[in-house]
């Protein structure tokens, strides 16, 4: 770390260094929880209770969210938010600090993504700053968004349709990965919508008495199929516009039995909220004429839908310029050689760990509910290095990492990063200004408004089933606080 932080930044950074071992088995219980999203139970209790600790006014079951939270500290402007996440992923299950594949529960969930340690830090660097308004007397407020089941963009959609990102001023976050850098990127908006065919049993003998649900959801996919030539590329690779679908459900299971059930779950990667608003609705007649076809009926389930991020330049450079001054995380031999044998099995080029910082810049990121801020208030986010490159993500290497000491490196630096850029924020409200006159100029007179109608519940059972089979069974490895 350079020795010409402010006071300020100064203290905050010091609070982080002697605080950090209490956030470790913080960390260290949430990937050990390893909860699926709309399941973090464990994972939520354990931070607000932190929080609440920690002179933080916790709101839990925020927009019907029984594991969402918000937690302020502080009066008056400006609001500082910061994000934070805890949902692990399935069927990534691993033992910690071991760089071959090895489950700790076969199938069950784990943090391929690092969550335990992003949800961690960003509490870690809320805390410090709020320490720092106490003892240096700042103005300004800080709330966190305890945000459930990022993975599969519910949290924020849902918290931002309930009216919970108005009034802040800007927001910060980050993301662990396998560079260091704070670009000011966009990502695309996102939707994940459920078709529920209904149809009318038959004997397989005699299916001319039957309905086949199944038909209708085989004919609507093959429509989505031709759909795509319909729809504009978008700009690969990061910001080009994709639909996936699948049949998660079909039934009854036999094949003697006309199927009166069947769902085709379609997610889609749209480059602009307007263009998605086009394409959903064109989905939308493929569905209709599937069922129209076919004699059944359809009901639609929006699962979650967010907006594409509104880059900002503005908050980028104050977190770019906190990364520079307190540097890359530095990672031994040993961690380095740990990550070089992942590489290597994988095939791919054995670099280890990345020490370097990327140049500032634009340019697009994989899609993340994180975006819905961005609509709101100006918006930044940081990636930190602690994962292995040319593996890519969501996977057991992701887990493997997030509960070791390299991960903690990571989780220290993101902390201080956002701790010290929280400070500028707090201290110079001219950044937020010239924040917010860039985020009029992108939105060019847009307003947010929500893709999930009023009447929509969010999908809490959504991940129960994974969550009932593994949770009795993970208990017995939960780490303790």
């Amino acid at each position: 770390m350079k020795e010409n932080l402010s006071k300020e930044k100064k203290y905050v950074t010091d609070w982080t260094e002697s605080n950090k071992v209490g956030f470790y088995r913080l960390s260290d219980a949430i990937w050990s929880y390893a909860e699926l999203g709309m399941e973090e139970y464990q994972s939520s209790k354990a931070i607000t209770e932190y929080l609440k600790r920690n002179a933080f006014k916790v709101e839990t079951g925020v927009a019907d969210l029984p594991t969402a939270f918000v937690a302020t500290f502080g009066l008056g402007k400006p609001v500082i938010g910061f994000s934070c996440e805890y949902d692990a992923l399935p069927g990534l299950s691993q033992e910690k600090a071991v760089n071959q594949k090895r489950p700790i529960i076969e199938g069950a969930p784990g943090h391929g993504c690092g969550h335990n340690l992003l949800g961690v830090a960003a509490i870690m660097a809320a805390v410090a700053l709020k320490n720092a308004v106490i003892d240096f007397d700042l103005q300004g407020t800080i709330r966190i968004f305890g945000t459930p089941s990022e993975e599969l963009c519910i949290g924020k959609s849902y918290m931002a349709r309930a009216g919970l990102f108005n009034g802040i001023d800007a927001v910060i976050d980050w993301h662990p990965g396998s560079f260091n850098g704070a670009d000011y990127g966009t990502c695309n908006a996102y939707f994940n919508i459920r078709y529920h065919f209904k149809g009318r049993t038959a004997h397989g003998n005699s299916p001319w008495y039957g309905r086949s649900a199944l038909d209708a959801a085989i004919l609507m996919g093959h429509m989505i199929e031709h759909l795509r030539e319909h729809t504009t590329p978008g700009d690969p690779p990061y910001a080009a516009n994709t639909i996936n679908y699948s049949f998660p459900d079909v039934g009854p299971a036999f094949p003697v039995v006309v199927p009166d059930r069947s769902t085709l779950w379609c997610v889609g990667r749209i480059v602009s909220s307007e263009e998605m608003d086009y394409v959903i609705s064109r989905i939308y007649k493929c569905a209709e004429a599937a069922a129209m076809a076919t004699e059944t009926r359809v009901e639609i389930e929006i699962v979650s839908a967010t907006h594409e991020r509104i880059p900002n330049k503005a908050i980028c450079q104050v977190l770019y310029n906190n990364l520079q001054a307190i540097g890359a995380p530095k990672f031994t031999e040993d961690e380095s050689n740990f990550v070089k044998k992942m590489q290597k099995d994988f095939g791919a080029p054995e670099t280890g760990l990345d020490t370097s910082i990327m140049p500032f810049s634009g340019g697009s990121s994989g899609v993340s509910d994180n975006a819905e801020y961005s609509w709101f208030a100006p918006f930044g986010a940081l990636d930190i290095a602690c994962t292995p490159d040319g593996v890519g993500g969501h996977n057991w290497q992701v887990a493997a990492c997030a509960g070791s000491t390299i991960g903690k490196k990571a989780l220290d630096v993101a902390a201080k990063v956002l701790a010290t850029s929280g400070i500028d924020l707090l201290m110079h409200p001219e950044i937020i200004d010239e924040a917010k006159k860039e985020l009029n100029e992108r939105l060019r007179g847009r307003v947010y408004k929500s893709f999930i109608p009023e009447t929509a519940k969010p999908p809490l059972l959504i991940n129960r089933g994974i969550m009932d089979k593994y949770r009795s069974l993970q208990e017995k490895y939960y780490q303790q606080l």
